[in-house]
C-alpha cells in the first residue's frame, strides 16, 4: 500500500528513510491542499500499477501451473538457453520427445517465441519477490 508521510518535524535524513522504506512522498508541515492532493493522487497512480502488476503476475503464474511437472523441467531449460538436443540428453529423452513438450509448453502458455515465455517467467515470479 502507498504511503504518503506527513511530519511537523522533518529533516533530511528523516525523509531518504521514509522514501528508502517506500514512501510515495514525504511532505512537511505546513503544506498546502495541492501538494497534498498531487501526493494523494501519485499514491493512487502506484497503488493502481501495483494491483495491475499483481494480476499480471497471478494471471502468468495460473498459466504456469498447467504444465505437467516435465513441461515445466522442458521450460526451465529452455529458458536457461539450451537447445533440444541438450535438454533431451539431460533429461534422457529423444529430441523429438522435447520438440513436442516445447511446443505444449507453447500452447499452454500462448506463448510464440522463446522470448514470450522468458517474460512470462519473469512476470510470474514478480509477483513472489
Amino acid at each position: 500500500m502507498p504511503v504518503v508521510v506527513m511530519t511537523g518535524q522533518g529533516d533530511i535524513a528523516i525523509a531518504v528513510q521514509a522514501m528508502k522504506a517506500g514512501a510515495v512522498d514525504f511532505l512537511e508541515k505546513p503544506f498546502d491542499d495541492g501538494s497534498l492532493f498531487e501526493a494523494i493522487g501519485r499514491a493512487l497512480e502506484q497503488s493502481e500499477r501495483l494491483r495491475e502488476e499483481a494480476a499480471m503476475s497471478a494471471g502468468a503464474a495460473a498459466l504456469l501451473a498447467t504444465l505437467t511437472p516435465r513441461e515445466r523441467e522442458v521450460l526451465d531449460l529452455l529458458i536457461a538457453g539450451l537447445p533440444n538436443k541438450t535438454i533431451a540428453n539431460k533429461l534422457g529423452a529423444s529430441p523429438r520427445t522435447i520438440e513436442v513438450h516445447r511446443a505444449r509448453v507453447l500452447e499452454k502458455l500462448r506463448a510464440n517465441s522463446l522470448p514470450d515465455l522468458v517474460r512470462l517467467v519473469l512476470t510470474a515470479e514478480h509477483g513472489r519477490g
